[in-house]
């Protein structure tokens, strides 16, 4: 069996970091609260250099908060698109990115939620237990405009649909209790400094030689 899968398809070997990672620029990722994680994004309608570009960065991004997925509205940019580098509960590695996602709906009945723990890099420091289906099949298209389908289960489909929440416009937040929003936010604020110091050491890690920070 294939140990990665890059926009779905198996390949043999991969490197440790996405080569888009190696054009990109570190962004600074929004936070909770931002009202451009909070409303739905806009249909990517060009697909073109720019779209490339972007995805670069966010790829970059996304390996600096030491995340398995990055949405383009936590970079602070609305539009329908995200990127990720995420394993399945089976050890297989899934890298790839997506424009315009659609999540397929499931009937409720024939799903399996799994209530496990789930964070957010606009969230900084907060884990919390979310319910999702243990299996997730994503709509879209790739960078160049060509038909997409991304399959995944376990944590991979959690990660689909963490991000596919993102472009519609909610975070892990809103689907939390009040009670269980409050402790979210606790965390943030004990932990968000820790975040952002162990952010700032991956940057400097890469030893100025492939990004830097732009606002």
């Amino acid at each position: 069996m294939p140990s990665v899968f890059v926009q779905g398809r198996p390949t043999d070997s991969y490197p440790r970091l996405a080569p888009e990672a190696r054009r990109g620029q570190v962004r600074r990722i929004t936070e909770v609260g931002e009202e451009v994680l909070h409303k739905p994004c806009r249909d990517v309608t060009e697909f073109g250099p720019d779209l490339a570009a972007l995805i670069d960065d966010m790829f970059l991004t996304m390996y600096i908060a030491d995340g398995a997925g990055l949405a383009a509205n936590q970079v602070d940019v609305d539009l329908r698109l995200f990127v990720y580098d995420c394993p399945d509960d089976d050890g297989v590695r899934h890298v790839g990115h997506i424009v315009n996602p659609v999540l397929e709906q499931f009937d409720p009945a024939g799903r399996r939620l799994l209530d496990d723990s789930e964070g957010c890099l606009s969230v900084p420091g907060a884990v919390m237990d979310v319910p999702r289906p243990d299996r997730a099949v994503v709509h879209g298209f790739d960078k160049d405009g060509e038909p997409l389908v991304i399959e995944g289960t376990g944590y991979f489909a959690r990660c689909l649909a963490h991000e596919t929440d993102h472009v519609n416009g909610h975070v892990y937040l809103d689907r939390l209790s009040s009670r269980e929003r409050k402790e979210a936010l606790r965390q943030v604020a004990d932990r968000r400094d820790e975040v952002f110091a162990r952010r700032a050491a991956n940057i400097e890690a890469l030893n100025g030689g492939q990004g830097t920070v732009s606002a």
